[in-house]
């Protein structure tokens, strides 16, 4: 059974975490104590029925406040596949924790309110979604009991929408009308829009077409640590573990290690007792090479007829996360996969207008902005462009007098 992981993002009391609650009540997948504590809670609708969204809200201050502000992750299946669910905030100062949520996700569902149409959050998490090229977003126009249930109001925003779309790289979209308190088109169809021929949400959830590119020759691993016991038993065994991102390796496959360029081939692969011939997308290995290497943590293992790019200037995409702006005369860190190395912003390229998606110029960045720059390093980076390869093509930007993160990169050129 496949796995399909997606988040929920939207404007502040969009009803994010009251959709999902829906999702889980009407599919039956909440388990007793869960249900138990949801019908003794004190949290009620104005019509005096059960506030779903204590589902997902982890917090005491959510709670308390009826908002989210970290990423909620809930997990439940069908008889047609399982999945993990991200509830993101909607405030803008916790936009960072919907690129958190967003950096794993294969679909991305867009709350928007029928009273309210499109507004800046929603340019925002549209903008960010194509940024990090999720291939799937589902656009869910809520609240349509607000609206009388009212075809016109849809079709509206839906218009609305195509037009900002088409500014953005957007992937395929799906439009579902739906009405998260009362339970309109999230499991069941609903009767009171007789005008939507449409699927519910989780009949669209569980049909959406899910590709695991397995078979990738862009095969990449960094290196966590490299395996030398040393032991009597194993006086001469070296290994070096990590997590394949991407591609597959396999028994006899030529492999490069980054930076430095030197070559072998794969003699072994372990995976706990096991020794498969074939190491994929996801697996935790050791891969054993028929030379003695010098390999160390940060290193990139990757497939020899694929390499690739390996530079020190690198042009990327930044939303910038932190309250403190982005100052181009401090020295950062940059976290790629295991390895960190230091690094300067070389050039602030432009800025983007979220309201116009406008590329404007600018010389800093203030929390939640989103645009361009080319950053050096103090050490070559091996790195995929994010839309060829988003598993080896972003990393995190660190402060390095805070030691937090600050910034997500996305990978764009070789700026050299």
């Amino acid at each position: 059974m496949d796995i399909l992981k997606f988040l929920t993002a939207g404007s502040v009391d969009d009803g994010k975490s009251t959709l999902i609650g829906r999702l889980l009540y009407d599919s039956e997948s909440i388990l007793a104590d869960q249900l138990e504590a949801l019908q003794a809670s004190n949290r009620k609708n104005d019509d005096g029925t059960i506030d779903l969204a204590i589902l997902t809200d982890g917090l005491k201050a959510e709670r308390e406040q009826g908002i989210t502000i970290d990423v909620a992750y809930k997990y439940f299946q069908t008889d047609k596949r399982k999945f993990i669910i991200a509830d993101t905030p909607g405030h803008i100062q916790y936009t960072r924790n919907m690129v958190t949520g967003a950096s794993t996700a294969d679909l991305a569902i867009i709350l928007v309110d029928a009273r309210n149409g499109v507004v800046e959050q929603t340019i925002r998490h549209s903008f960010l979604v194509s940024l990090l090229e999720l291939p799937h977003v589902v656009v869910c126009l809520n609240k349509m009991d607000m609206v009388n249930y009212d075809e016109d109001v849809y079709e509206k925003i839906k218009a609305d929408y195509k037009d900002m779309a088409k500014k953005l790289n957007l992937h395929e979209i799906t439009f579902i009308p739906v009405s998260a308190l009362k339970g309109d088109n999230i499991v069941n169809k609903s009767e009171n829009m007789p005008w939507y021929d449409g699927k519910s949400l989780l009949d669209h959830l569980e049909t959406v077409e899910v590709t695991e590119d397995e078979t990738s020759d862009h095969a990449r691993m960094p290196v966590q640590w490299v395996v030398r016991p040393q032991t009597e038993e194993l006086p001469d065994y070296r290994g070096y573990s990590g997590r394949v991102l991407s591609g597959a390796f396999r028994v006899n496959d030529p492999i490069t290690v980054l930076p430095s360029g030197f070559s072998s081939s794969i003699t072994k692969i372990e995976m706990f007792d096991k020794e498969p011939h074939a190491a994929v997308k996801g697996m935790s290995v050791t891969l054993h090479l028929k030379d003695n290497i010098d390999i160390s943590r940060g290193d990139m293992l990757v497939n020899s007829n694929y390499q690739p790019h390996i530079s020190q200037l690198i042009e990327s995409d930044l939303c910038w996360m932190d309250t403190r702006a982005l100052d181009t005369s401090v020295p950062y860190l940059v976290q790629q996969n295991s390895k960190v190395t230091k690094c300067k912003i070389q050039e602030i390229l432009y800025k983007v207008n979220i309201n116009t998606l406008e590329q404007v110029d600018a010389d800093k960045f203030q929390l939640n902005d989103i645009g361009r720059i080319i950053i050096k390093t103090a050490e070559p980076l091996a790195f995929d462009l994010f839309q060829e390869n988003n598993a080896n093509g972003g990393a995190i930007l660190i402060d390095s007098r805070t030691n937090l993160t600050v910034g997500a990169l996305m990978f764009r050129a070789n700026a050299e």
